[in-house]
């Protein structure tokens, strides 16, 4: 791989940019309603590509008739920081999401026990207890851990009315446009990003270590009756009773001679094939008797009968009809949705890449079942297009990035270490024809929109292979600021087993977030904050002289550290110390997340995930489309929204000023 440098069709396409925004310089007067497309992880240079070669002839007419550039994500460019930047104008030292993760140092654990950062839970208040029943008064409720104003308050401020759906890092809805749908950072009935289920008469199955996203239970078919249980939550939080679960069951028929079998799940029954998906079926979780239960929603995935008998369940959504959780801003929108289209995945990420991962959906069943929620959001699209009374609309599609992660390099890089080439054949045309998908929609929406509306086509981040992966916590062992205790060996698969914290100056938590084992802050802090600031400069200049021995180049090629990087102030403190921006091609393993110590520094990824970006930033930059030229410059993700509010003739949003730099690796 050569290194990095400032590619010419990089630097002539912010040429081009940059000349097409000065034209939206003109006068020109407030647009009157607007709808914007926000597609995860679009990706500026195949999007280019595919223009020239005539594959998107209407994001091509919008450049034609409006503009087209590149736009610059986040440091991180993770989706969750991305998009918090595109919402509130500031950058993550203002909204306070730096990455998936934080710790809570209140844990008593000495590295702080990580939790999701974008939704927190906060403790129930008083309670009663009467007959072995807890009943608490009020709280326990979930609360939307990022900061800053949500630039369509602006919107309701100045009396236009706002419909957001699935915008990302926006649970629980902020409640500030006239409708609301929750999207990133939804968790399913159980509170997790995301579980499945997964019975299986295949002892292979069952046996499997390392899984996570998910259960795989032994299934039992006796005289053609199998009986399934799924667990709605652990403990029943209203009881005093441990491991008290609640749970709904459901029976399968299998046939003697046919591949198909009979559902039974409580008062629904169905049959399906081999192969088969079912529609979305109801399950009823009893927590007080005749008092109190949830409802939840599953698909069921009928993946085979014989000779082995296996069921997929997907994670147990909160059902949109009766949401147990706050999913919907107000709630009977999330009604009207499903009433309009049918019953939808609410958890986060629908594609269920833990699936794949995990090895209980084949390829070509991951992209079924991605294909299906990708159909539902459309679906949901066109219906509030087609019935858009004037004001603004923003919708989230996350379809393509979830099959981009698993797909992007085993199909697009010939230097990936999981390159196939029967596979490459198979599925080369696969994630340009997601965007064919996409242009196609897009057309449909410029044919259906009048002079008055402008659109907006938007991405968070672009793509790269994933071909390496640096385990930051091996190389803080490795270079003298982490020390492991004398008996341990590596690997350690998480949360720091067998670390000297009384030796140790810095650790890794998520992908790409270091901390100073700060005195002070740290349980068990050993640097001396008025030593913080050189120690970091140390960790900056040691990172970027990494070589990566297989290519040969740096496998770092930018540091984020907090204070000198990130210039809004007011959550600053929440965020890590340092963030790494790996070189393009590498990313932060996925062990190193939750305090895994991997046995080498920098391995080839052999993970599921051959796509990635979150990575140097410069290297990943998003798009931005409009049907018509703004009238106010927009480089990035931060100073996005606050052009956007221009177009309505609102100049009082935060507005970042740093220019795009992209890099492209030839």
């Amino acid at each position: 791989m050569k290194a990095l440098r400032l590619s010419a069709i990089a630097l002539l396409a912010v040429a081009a940019a940059g000349a097409l925004f000065s034209l939206g310089a003109r006068a020109q007067t407030p647009t009157e309603n607007m709808i914007v497309m926000g597609i995860d992880g679009l990706d500026y240079t195949l999007v280019r590509e595919m223009i020239d070669a005539g594959r998107l002839p209407n994001l091509a007419r919008m450049e034609r008739e409006g503009q087209f550039g590149p736009l610059e994500t986040a440091a991180t460019p993770q989706s969750p920081v991305a998009w918090s930047n595109f919402i509130t104008g500031l950058d993550s030292g203002g909204h306070g999401i730096f990455d998936f993760l934080h710790r809570d140092l209140t844990s008593g654990l000495p590295f702080g026990f990580p939790y999701q950062a974008t939704a927190l839970n906060e403790p129930p208040g008083p309670e009663f207890k009467m007959a072995g029943y807890v009943f608490p008064l009020w709280g326990g409720d979930p609360k939307l851990g990022r900061h800053g104003t949500a630039f369509w308050q602006h919107l309701a401020d100045a009396g236009i009315p706002a419909t957001v759906v699935r915008m990302p890092a926006n649970y629980p809805p902020v409640g500030a446009g006239e409708r609301e749908l929750s999207g990133m950072g939804t968790p399913d009935l159980r509170g997790s990003p995301g579980e499945s289920f997964f019975f299986s008469t295949d002892r292979r199955q069952f046996m499997k270590t390392d899984v996570s996203g998910g259960f795989i239970y032994p299934a039992d078919v006796i005289d053609g009756k199998f009986e399934g249980t799924i667990i709605g939550l652990d403990d029943n939080p209203l009881t005093e009773a441990e491991n008290d679960a609640i749970s709904t069951d459901f029976v399968v028929y299998v046939d003697p001679d046919e591949d198909v079998a009979k559902f039974e799940v409580g008062t629904q029954q169905f049959v399906m094939q081999a192969g088969e998906w079912s529609d979305w079926k109801t399950l009823d979780f009893e927590m007080l008797p005749y008092l109190a239960s949830m409802t939840g929603a599953v698909r069921f995935f009928l993946k085979s009968v014989r000779p082995e008998f296996e069921v997929y369940v997907t994670p147990i959504q909160v059902d949109p009809m009766a949401p147990a959780l706050p999913i919907a801003e107000p709630a009977e929108f999330a009604l009207e949705l499903a009433e309009v289209t049918g019953r939808f995945y609410t958890q986060e990420m629908p594609e269920d890449t833990h699936a794949i991962n995990n090895g209980v959906l084949d390829l070509a069943e991951f992209l079924e079942q991605t294909r299906i929620a990708r159909e539902e959001t459309v679906a949901q699209f066109r219906y509030l297009r087609d019935t858009f009374e004037g004001g603004f609309l923003f919708s989230y599609f996350g379809s393509g990035d979830q099959t981009s992660h698993v797909m992007w390099g085993v199909t697009r890089d010939t230097g990936h270490p999981q390159y196939d080439p029967a596979l490459h054949d198979q599925y080369r045309e696969l994630i340009p024809n997601i965007y064919e998908e996409f242009d196609a929609l897009i057309g449909e929406t410029l044919d259906t929109i009048d002079d008055n509306t402008t659109l907006v086509v938007m991405s968070d981040h672009g793509f790269a292979s994933w071909r390496r992966s640096f385990n930051l916590n091996t190389w803080l062992v490795e270079n003298g600021y982490m020390t492991l205790q004398r008996q341990t060996s590596l690997p350690v698969k998480e949360f720091f087993n067998g670390v000297d914290w009384r030796r140790t100056r810095a650790y890794s938590i998520g992908i790409s977030a270091l901390y100073l084992n700060l005195r002070g802050r740290e349980p068990s802090g050993q640097v001396a904050p008025g030593d913080r600031m050189a120690l970091l400069e140390q960790i900056e200049r040691d990172l970027l002289a990494t070589i990566d021995p297989v290519t040969g180049e740096p496998a770092v090629t930018k540091i984020y550290i907090r204070e000198r990087d990130f210039h809004d102030r007011g959550n600053l403190e929440i965020g890590p110390d340092i963030i790494v921006g790996f070189a393009n091609g590498t990313r932060g393993s996925g062990n190193n997340a939750l305090g895994g110590i991997a046995e080498e520094v920098i391995t080839d990824n052999t993970e599921e995930w051959s796509g990635d970006h979150i990575m140097d930033h410069r290297t990943v930059p998003g798009v931005l489309f409009a049907s018509r030229p703004l009238q106010r410059e927009a480089t990035s993700l931060q100073n996005l929204a606050a052009a956007l509010l221009a177009e309505f003739g609102i100049d009082d949003f935060p507005d970042g000023t740093t220019p795009i730099t992209v890099i492209n690796p030839e």
